[in-house]
């Protein structure tokens, strides 16, 4: 089981963090600084696996992110790898050649698409036609409810 998933740049500023177990806020943000700057000491050719504290961390760079999650010790780590792989396709066919800043102007629809690969730490759906469906009708009904404007406004009196 998938226990979380971090995404950071080469220096260490964190984009997306989805956490799957429960862990106060000062352990995330220990486990964070401390997970980040162990990846990103390590040199490219080095392997992608590595064992810390209790988990297994498997990470992969893509361009100027990288893409980690910790899982369980007894877990495979090529099918996390595989997870991760999957994700950024996701994110590149959604976005069209997806960039950091693409992850940090529309961290919600990425967060949308990792949701729906991934609930409660295990592989969800691995149809990447699927995910992408089910990204393009949120997109759709989003567009929908901003069209119609706020109830709201329209009671206090409130030009659309």
């Amino acid at each position: 089981m998938i226990q979380f998933v971090l995404l950071f740049s080469r220096q260490g500023k964190v984009r997306l963090q989805k956490w799957f177990s429960a862990f106060s806020q000062k352990d995330k943000k220990k486990i964070t600084r401390e997970m980040t700057s162990t990846i990103l000491a390590r040199k490219p050719k080095m392997c992608n696996f590595l064992e810390w504290k209790e988990f297994k961390i498997v990470y992969k760079r893509y361009a100027s992110l990288f893409f980690a999650c910790a899982i369980d010790p007894n877990d495979n780590e090529l099918i996390a790898l595989e997870i991760i792989h999957r994700y950024v396709e996701l994110l590149d066919k959604y976005f069209g050649s997806v960039c950091e800043l693409d992850i940090i102007f529309n961290f919600e629809k990425a967060y949308f698409v990792l949701d729906e690969l991934i609930i409660n730490g295990e592989l969800q759906e691995s149809s990447r036609k699927s995910v992408l469906k089910s990204a393009a009708t949120q997109d759709q009904l989003q567009e929908e409810n901003e069209g119609m404007g706020n109830p709201i406004d329209d009671l206090i009196g409130i030009p659309k």
